[in-house]
This record gives C-alpha cells, sequence and structure tokens, in this order.
C-alpha cells in the first residue's frame, strides 16, 4: 500500500495506492499529485495568476476547454440544485472576511461593515468560442467543486495501477475496493465502504473564523449573500463522483431539516445528517 500526503488546493490530500512498491506505482503517485497541482493552479482564486482569478479580473475572456467545462458543470449544477449550489459566491465569500486561503486567515480580520452580496449573477458562456464573461460586479469561486474533480481526476490516474483512493479534504473519490470511510457523526464515527464512487461532506463545523466580532463559515447560502443558517451541522453525500457528491452535499446542507432528509429519501441520495442539536439522521437507503 502507497501513501503520499501533501497540502494543495488550501487543504490536506492524501493518495492511496493498492499496489506494489515499483517503479509504474511510483510514477502513477507522482502524476496523481502533479495533477492535483496543476489544477491548483488553473483554478484557486487566491493565486492571481490562475486562469479563474484572471478571468474574474478581465470580466470576459477566451478560456481553456477545462475551465470552460467546469464552468459549465457548475451552472447546471446551480440550474439542477434550484440556485443552492452557485459559483457566483465569490464577493459573498470575501465579505464574509473569507479574502484569502483559509490557513491565511486572520484571527479576527475587521473591516468596515457591509451588507449581504447578490448571489447568482450572470455568467454566459459560448463554446464555441470558449468565451466565458461576467455580468459587471461578479466573479466566480469554484472552491468545492474544483476540489471535487481534482480528486475524480487524480483517482483516474491512479486506478490504472490498482485499487485507489483520493482524499481531497473531505472529497473523497475510490477506485476498486471497498475502501472503510470514516464518516463524523454526532455520536462518534460511522464506517461506510465504499467501491467505485465517491463521498463529500459540506459542514460549518471545519472552516470558520471571526470576521468583525462574529462567527463565519464558508457555506453561503445564496439566497441571502450570507453564511448559512438552517439546522445542519454537517451534511455526508455519496454519489458517483466527487464532484457530483460535493453539489449534492452543499444542495442537502442549504436545505435544512427536515427537508434534507425528505430529499435524500426521495431521490436515493445516501446522506448521514448531523443537525445542530447533536442528532444524526441517516437517510437516502441508509440504515
Amino acid at each position: 500500500m502507497l501513501r503520499r500526503r501533501f497540502h494543495a488546493m488550501g487543504t490536506e490530500m492524501e493518495l492511496v495506492l493498492d499496489a506494489s512498491p515499483g517503479l509504474e506505482a511510483l510514477r502513477a503517485i507522482a502524476a496523481a499529485e502533479q495533477e492535483i497541482r496543476r489544477l491548483e493552479r488553473l483554478l484557486s482564486r487566491f493565486d492571481r495568476g490562475s486562469e479563474l482569478s484572471r478571468l474574474n479580473a478581465r470580466g470576459a475572456m477566451e478560456v481553456g476547454a477545462e475551465l470552460l467545462a467546469l464552468v459549465e458543470l457548475a451552472l447546471a449544477a446551480r440550474e439542477q440544485t434550484g440556485g443552492r449550489f452557485d459559483p457566483t459566491v465569490h464577493d459573498a465569500l470575501v465579505t464574509a472576511g473569507y479574502d484569502r486561503s483559509f490557513d491565511r486567515l486572520e484571527a479576527d480580520g475587521r473591516h468596515e461593515p457591509s451588507g449581504p452580496v447578490r448571489c447568482g449573477g450572470g455568467v454566459h458562456v459560448e463554446a464555441a468560442a470558449s468565451r466565458i464573461s461576467l455580468e459587471p460586479g461578479v466573479r466566480l469561486d469554484l472552491g468545492g467543486l474544483a476540489k471535487g474533480y481534482a480528486a475524480d481526476r487524480a483517482a483516474a490516474i491512479l486506478e490504472d495501477a490498482g485499487d485507489c483512493l483520493v482524499d481531497a479534504g473531505g472529497d473523497i473519490a475510490v477506485c476498486g475496493g471497498p475502501w472503510p470511510i470514516g464518516v463524523e457523526t454526532a455520536g462518534g464515527m460511522l464506517t461506510l465502504e465504499l467501491a467505485d464512487g465517491a463521498i463529500a461532506t459540506s459542514g460549518r463545523d471545519r472552516r470558520r473564523w471571526m470576521h468583525n466580532g462574529a462567527e463565519q463559515h464558508h457555506l453561503i447560502d445564496p439566497s441571502t449573500g450570507r453564511p448559512a443558517a438552517g439546522g445542519l451541522l454537517r451534511v455526508t453525500v455519496v454519489a458517483t463522483r466527487a464532484a457530483e457528491a460535493e453539489v449534492l452535499a452543499k444542495e442537502l446542507f442549504l436545505a435544512g431539516v427536515p427537508a434534507a432528509a425528505l430529499q435524500a429519501d426521495t431521490r436515493g441520495l445516501p446522506a448521514v445528517l448531523v443537525t445542530d442539536a447533536g442528532e444524526t439522521l441517516l437517510a437516502g437507503g441508509l440504515a
């Protein structure tokens, strides 16, 4: 079993490959890490030189095929979730104090108070011209979706060398298996067995900070432009791919209790819901 841990995309990454040590396995591990770092350079909103940051600064430009595809994916997710997943929360995150990578946030950044930021802004994609245009005042954040996509891409590279697991800060993609995955609940750890699939968690208990004397977190409710409040502390969802699981976890988190459990059951989405009250709900076929 080969393992590699490193820091990228503002979080801790882990690559696990069930293969005998050898040149092929080591090359696969190295290639998977290089892919994640390549995507970080492309998609980070904290890197002024990234393609995403240049688009945000210019408002319109011709982009590469990968950014074009991810923005199209994000816009489709916004449509499918009724706006709960929204790639235009960039300025709302900055207003809440998340204006730099999480490990560089000040203990209590203080700025002039400001009101909620409008989300749901216009993003126009001209696929034939490989061009994206943002309406005035609109900037994109692909953070969670980018992590899920990176996990999927790294797993696709590793699977040629053996069964594998990629953990991109809680966005997990696996090939082969089954792999035991620990999920934190209100009463301890729950272990799920996962094979050829993915799992993602959205919660407001990890990425928290103080801003203007109030606690903030990174899960913006696009309907208010502020960090979400709705009775759920954490939502974990199982899906086919990590990028999909990331979208679904955010959607259910913003649905609140009890709508999230009902939606997971109705749509057959295996989910673990942890409430503010310390209750753990299993939905979507989990028991």
